[in-house]
């Protein structure tokens, strides 16, 4: 009996020991254009705080989707600021949204021709990816830049669209698509930036690409982990982390 009393106690605090565990980790959701450098900002956090992290990838329409509908999210990096601003008026946010980074636009082939703009009008271009701009903001801005050179109507038949930046970039990676846009960050990530050829858009093709973040409201409250976090964002660890991807910062 004696081996069995001390046995269940020894069994729950290991259990709650694992539940606290657990619940430390930051719930995290991560525009698709955040995919590679969100793992370098969570190694660097978790190395520096002691604090671990968990993120979620997907669009930032999806995600905001999610977040309405009650995800477990403390902390939302969009890929703009519209679908923050949108959370904040819903007063499903602990504040404003604010811009951590700039984000910008590249056009990305894995075929054998330089991008370009010009080309895309060519015959031998079946199939350009585009974000969905319903969802994804790099393809709001690629639609922008398309309207503003009076291509946008005429290649309406070549148009692969993902959901995300991600999905983007698989078809063309796989060939599934010729040409497409996506962000910057993707094509300087190092699981990237030997493949293929790009060319980065002029931004003033487009609207700037502000990467807005916000602190979600968990049961009317944040975390002071999600806070320490979310500070971390706007450090200048954090600053050295991104512009190595090709983002820029506005003062």
């Amino acid at each position: 009996m004696k081996n069995y009393f001390y046995f269940i106690p020894a069994f729950l605090l290991l259990l709650v020991s694992c539940q606290e565990e657990t619940s430390e980790k930051i719930e995290i959701a991560a525009a698709a254009n955040m995919q590679f450098p969100i793992k370098e900002l969570t190694a660097s956090f978790e190395e520096k705080t002691g604090i671990p992290t968990s993120v979620s990838i997907a669009s930032s329409g999806k995600l905001t989707n999610q977040i309405k509908n009650g995800a477990p999210y403390e902390v939302f990096l969009s890929a703009d600021m519209g679908y923050p601003e949108e959370l904040y008026k819903k007063d499903f946010t602990a504040g404003k949204p604010k811009a951590y980074a700039f984000g910008k636009l590249v056009l990305w082939t894995t075929g054998e021709d330089a991008p370009s703009l010009n080309i895309l009008k060519e015959e031998k271009i079946k199939h350009i990816a585009i974000g969905n701009p319903r969802l994804a903001p790099y393809g709001v801005a690629a639609k922008s830049v398309l309207k503003k050179h009076k291509l946008y109507s005429i290649l309406k038949e070549k148009y692969v669209m993902g959901e995300s930046i991600t999905q983007v970039n698989q078809f063309i990676t796989s060939n599934a698509a010729d040409i497409g846009f996506t962000a910057l960050a993707v094509v300087k990530s190092p699981n990237n930036r030997d493949i293929g050829k790009w060319i980065e858009i002029p931004d003033t093709s487009y609207a700037p690409i502000g990467q807005g973040t916000v602190l979600i409201k968990q049961e009317g409250k944040i975390s002071d982990k999600a806070q320490q976090f979310y500070d971390f964002l706007f450090s200048q660890k954090a600053r050295n982390i991104l512009s190595n991807y090709g983002y820029s910062f506005q003062d």
